[in-house]
C-alpha cells in the first residue's frame, strides 16, 4: 500500500482536509498545527474530528503528519524564544490527542552561534519538558538541508538529540528527500548505502515519515529550495525509488513541493501509477 498526500491547510478542518485529499487522490495528508509562522491554534470542534475519522478509516487513510510551526526553535539563544517552542509543543501534542497515534514533526532548529552541540542539548531538554508517557503522539525529527545555523543537517546530529532523549520511544524521524540531498546524501545514484547509513547510525525503525520533494540545487548545495516532483536536480526516477523501496514500505509519504491541488493531483497520479508498475 502506498500512502501518499501533500500539505494541507488545517484552517480547513480536519474533515475537509480529508475531502480535498481525497479528490487530490491521496490518502494521507499534512498540516500545520496552528499559522506557520506561530500564534494560537483555532480551537478543535471535535466533531469535525469524529467525522473526520470516520471518513479517513473508510478511505483506508494511513497515519497523518502534522507539523509545528517554523518559528519554533527549540535552541533558540533567547530564553523567550525557547518559551514560545516549549509551550507550543506542549500544547500541540495535547491537541494531538483529538487524533491519537499519529505523527508530530518539527524541525530541530537553529543554534545560531551557540554551536551544535549546545543546540542539540537545548532540544533535547524542551523534549524531556514536553514528553509525557500517555501520549499517543510519535514526535518526528526532521532531517534538515544544512543551511545556516541548523541542527539535524546530518543522521549523527539526530542521533545525539535522540540519545538525550528520556522517553526516546515516543521519538521518531521524517527524512526530508530534498533536506538530505541538499545536505550531501546522495540519494539519485545511491539509496541503497543512503538508508544503510540511516540504519547503522539512527535505525531504520525510527523512521516513520517522508517528506517527498525534488530538489532546485545540487547534491551538498545546503540551499533547501524545494522543486516539483521531476522538474528538479532529484528527478521522478529517483524519487520512484524511494517511495518504492522495502524498507520504506506504509509510512506516509508527504508532497511540499511548490504546487496547488491541481498540481499535487497530479503528482499523485504520477507517483501512484510508477508505484504500482512495481
Amino acid at each position: 500500500m502506498l500512502y501518499i498526500g501533500n500539505h494541507t491547510t488545517s484552517s480547513k478542518g480536519y474533515k475537509k482536509m480529508a475531502q480535498q485529499m481525497i479528490k487530490n487522490g491521496g490518502n494521507t495528508f499534512a498540516f500545520f498545527t496552528r499559522n506557520p509562522r506561530g500564534g494560537n491554534a483555532k480551537a478543535i470542534d471535535a466533531k469535525d474530528v469524529e467525522e473526520f475519522l470516520q471518513l479517513a478509516g473508510n478511505h483506508g487513510f494511513g497515519k497523518i503528519v502534522a507539523h509545528a510551526p517554523y518559528t519554533m526553535n527549540c535552541c533558540a539563544a533567547k530564553e523567550d524564544l525557547r518559551d514560545f517552542a516549549r509551550n507550543t509543543m506542549a500544547d500541540d501534542l495535547r491537541r494531538m490527542e483529538y487524533t491519537p497515534g499519529n505523527y508530530y514533526n518539527f524541525h530541530p532548529g537553529s543554534h545560531v552561534g551557540q554551536g551544535a552541540e549546545a543546540g542539540i542539548q537545548k532540544i533535547a531538554e524542551i523534549l524531556n519538558d514536553v514528553l509525557t508517557e500517555e501520549q499517543t503522539t510519535t514526535v518526528l525529527l526532521e532531517t534538515m538541508a544544512g543551511k545556516g545555523s541548523e541542527v539535524g543537517r546530518n543522521f549523527q546530529e539526530i542521533r545525539s538529540i535522540l540519545d538525550l532523549v528520556e522517553k526516546d520511544h515516543k521519538m521518531g524521524v521524517c527524512l526530508d528527500t530534498c533536506h538530505v540531498w541538499d545536505g550531501g546524501y546522495d540519494i539519485v545514484n545511491d539509496l541503497d548505502g543512503v538508508l544503510k547509513e540511516f540504519d547503522q547510525v539512527i535505525g531504520l525503525s525510527r523512521l516513520k515519515a517522508v517528506h517527498l520533494n525534488d530538489s532546485m540545487n545540487g547534491m551538498g548545495s545546503h540551499k533547501d529550495r524545494h522543486a516539483k516532483i521531476g522538474e528538479g536536480e532529484i528527478g521522478l526516477e529517483a524519487l520512484v525509488r524511494v517511495i518504492r523501496h522495502p524498507a520504506l514500505a506504509e509510512i506516509p509519504f508527504i508532497l511540499e513541493t511548490p504546487n496547488d491541488d491541481a498540481g499535487w493531483t497530479r503528482e499523485i497520479s504520477v507517483l501512484r501509477e510508477a508505484f504500482e508498475k512495481q
